[in-house]
């Protein structure tokens, strides 16, 4: 049997933050070597609310040169650009055909999203999970690494899946969840209840990937803590426990080694610290993403390659299921 397969997708709304990296990113480049990879910048979710067209073009590369810079490889992953493959959007319509609105009024984020938006709430981001399950489902994937918030729109995929399955005979496979054990919600700085958000509009809340060293230091300095003085792990000083899931993920040391390490230590010393693992496993990043965004033609050959090899698949995919359904 060959390996299982993975499909992961991206927003590419605003930069991209050190929640991204560790609670996404890293486990990608982690996993990649075990499993066969799909990931994916999903450009057509992104304009489901208002984009400005040249910064959503920015974003889009932004994004999919940090993967690289990263540390995913073409030899063991396919990245593209979610646009490039029609037939994203050519399921995602069949799927809408057998997917009960009730499915959909369920879905918690859409909720969330449109009491933001109210009347000008878009018909594309109440049908967001239907076109989820379509990016999916045309991979025949086995596993999606997602955050908490978004297991809920991988099970409404399975459920599709199985419903079409049902009325057209067994041609999807049902993907299972995948949460990483830490670091599948890293939180914000300044309010730590909160998760870290690339469209925080306060700058302190997250730490991007493009910062300088000032800027990473300054924010880990006014990084919410509490009035205690004890470092340690815990779930209910949300904010010294942020910190030190931030230090344990990048350090990978145990949660004994941190405390200990930490005994009769201040917070100061611990943010002092913390920032300079930040700054340390951000540079090689940094570095990298510089040298593949200044070569000129570099990023744009990855990703047509990516889009080609995701593209043959796809489209495979969608001629079965077209024949399936009676339309060819």
């Amino acid at each position: 049997m060959g390996k299982q397969r993975i499909f992961s997708g991206i927003q590419a709304t605003g930069s991209l933050h050190l929640g991204n990296y560790l609670g996404a990113i890293r486990n990608w480049v982690k996993m990649q070597v075990e499993y066969d990879n799909y990931f994916c910048v999903v450009d057509l979710h992104t304009i489901t609310v208002p984009q400005d067209p040249q910064i959503l073009r920015a974003n889009i590369r932004e994004v999919a040169g940090f993967l690289f810079a990263a540390g995913i490889a073409e030899e063991n992953s396919v990245v593209f650009i979610q646009s490039h493959v029609k037939a994203h959007s050519e399921l995602a319509w069949l799927l809408n055909c057998i997917t009960p609105m009730g499915w959909l009024q369920r879905m918690i984020q859409f909720k969330e999203k449109s009491e933001k938006q109210k009347e000008d709430v878009s018909v594309g981001l109440y049908n967001y999970p239907v076109l989820q399950a379509a990016d999916i489902l045309l991979y025949d994937t086995n596993l999606v690494p997602v955050g908490e918030d978004q297991k809920q729109h991988v099970e409404l995929c399975r459920d599709i899946a199985q419903r079409f399955n049902y009325r057209y005979g067994e041609i999807f496979v049902l993907p299972d969840v995948y949460i990483p054990p830490i670091g599948g919600r890293v939180m914000g700085l300044s309010n730590p209840d909160k998760k870290m958000s690339k469209s925080e509009e306060k700058k302190d809340e997250a730490i991007f990937l493009l910062d300088s060293p000032e800027e990473i230091r300054l924010k880990i300095q006014r990084a919410t803590t509490d009035s205690l003085r004890e470092i340690c792990f815990d779930d209910k000083r949300s904010g010294i426990n942020n910190l030190l899931t931030i230090y344990q993920l990048l350090t990978e040391k145990t949660r004994e080694q941190i405390e200990e390490h930490f005994v009769g230590k201040s917070y100061k010393d611990l943010k002092e610290e913390l920032a300079e693992v930040i700054i340390g496993s951000l540079h090689p990043i940094q570095e990298r993403y510089r040298e593949i965004t200044e070569e000129k033609g570099y990023l744009d050959k990855m990703l047509n390659r990516g889009a080609e090899r995701a593209g043959d698949y796809a489209e495979r995919k969608l001629q079965m299921i077209l024949k399936h359904i009676g339309l060819r």
